[in-house]
């Protein structure tokens, strides 16, 4: 193959489901130096991507008139990997839009720390795998190859994408297994014609919220599509004590609803943020970088809450690179500079993502989100009634990992079927 300017594709391939009982584990503590700075690498990585989380979700969000399923981890992990062969303009582009760290030692070991702590929780199935493509006439350069394998778990294969039905095959193929045969045809074979490398990453989420919703509680509800409109759609009920506050720069209430889980360290949970007006949704998304999950997660302000709350399913597939380049990484599709990579001129000619999840009376999370919580104390001796929640309009969803600090998965909800 002759190469003169040739591209490489990201791909972004994440599976959520919640459903079935699943083990937990222990954790031993280790204070020895090297873990210390593991923990710093790992917190100041975290901090970073949550930064682009925000800026990620405003911008996939923007215009949205459908409901979204994203992975600003996902796609902050791939971009990052894609990053750390970038050279020149390319490298600060990138470098600033993910909110990496300056020191790109410390980078890598929270990378690194960031992957080995999320494929090692059992509480919950939750896996992050990568994989590089690359063609077989492409010379890759070492250091980029053991890059991504020591800090972003990546394996590589070389294909012959000159037979791009194939190629694109073993590529999907890849995709199914990492997400349980949840995903499928996420690169098709037009995508990969003058393709040098396609680097991807898969996210695998099945969890089983702490307390279940009882299936013979839901039934049809009232939903607000907006203030004209309503439908009909099936709510789930329950009675529960829950991580709960108020979010007054969004207009919103918050609602935190863990996994189950055995140990802290394993914590797992969905936040709900749902805006006290019916059309209140774009205040919300507009202030989202306001929200603090560690903090609304650490304040942990219990409430007796009857919750109602609709199950849905979503799977979409998104084209990132408009996203991508309003939030300012335009070189590595124009005027790209991947020498770390190879010696071989590169651009990046496609950021795709597909997404898939559900929500149901065995699997879900509690949403958050960051707020001043103001909560009424009342006597121990006088049983209150529950707080009555109803998540009956546009919301915001978020599933957290508070070990990490890392916002895995995060979405809206805009409408539902009948």
């Amino acid at each position: 193959m002759n190469f003169q300017l040739s591209k490489f594709i990201l791909t972004i391939v994440i599976s959520i489901y919640h459903i079935g009982n699943l083990p937990t584990m222990a954790t031993q503590e280790d204070n020895s130096p090297s873990e210390l700075q593991n923990v710093e690498a790992l917190r100041s990585v975290s901090t970073g991507l949550n930064k682009f989380a925000a800026e990620f979700y405003k911008q996939t969000s923007d215009n949205l008139e459908s409901n979204l399923i994203c992975s600003p981890l996902s796609a902050g992990a791939v971009l990052s990997m894609t990053a750390h062969g970038a050279a020149g303009n390319t490298e600060q582009q990138m470098r600033t839009s993910l909110h990496l760290p300056n020191d790109r030692a410390i980078g890598l070991r929270g990378f690194q720390s960031l992957f080995e702590t999320l494929n090692s929780v059992t509480n919950v199935q939750l896996s992050l795998a990568n994989k590089i493509f690359v063609s077989k006439d492409l010379e890759v350069k070492d250091n980029f190859l053991n890059v991504t394998a020591n800090s972003f778990k990546s394996g590589v294969e070389n294909l012959d994408f000159t037979n791009t039905q194939v190629a694109s095959k073993k590529i999907n193929n890849w995709c199914e297994e990492k997400t349980k045969n949840l995903i499928k045809d996420v690169i098709k074979p037009d995508d990969l014609i003058d393709a040098a490398m396609v680097l991807v990453n898969a996210v695998y989420f099945k969890g089983t919220w702490e307390k279940k919703f009882d299936p013979s509680n839901t039934f049809n509800k009232t939903f607000y599509i907006n203030e004209n409109t309503t439908h009909d759609v099936l709510m789930m009920r329950q009675r529960n004590k829950l991580n709960y506050g108020e979010l007054s720069e969004l207009d919103a209430i918050f609602v935190e609803l863990p996994y189950k889980s055995e140990n802290e360290n394993d914590s797992t949970s969905m936040f709900i943020i749902c805006p006290n007006q019916i059309n209140g949704l774009e205040k919300a998304q507009n202030n989202i970088e306001k929200i603090d999950f560690k903090q609304l997660h650490d304040q942990h302000q219990m409430t007796e809450i009857r919750l109602f709350m609709p199950k849905f399913k979503i799977e979409s597939t998104m084209d990132l690179k408009p996203v991508l380049k309003k939030m300012g990484m335009t070189d590595m599709f124009n005027n790209a500079d991947f020498s770390e990579i190879s010696n071989t001129p590169l651009s990046v000619a496609k950021v795709i993502q597909k997404a898939f999840i559900e929500v149901n009376e065995e699997g879900s999370e509690a949403a958050a989100i960051t707020a001043a919580i103001h909560m009424v104390r009342t006597s121990a001796f006088l049983r209150p009634e529950p707080l009555e929640l109803s998540i009956d309009r546009p919301f915001i969803y978020a599933i957290y990992h508070a070990p990490t600090n890392s916002i895995l998965f995060q979405g809206h909800i805009l409408q539902l079927p009948a």
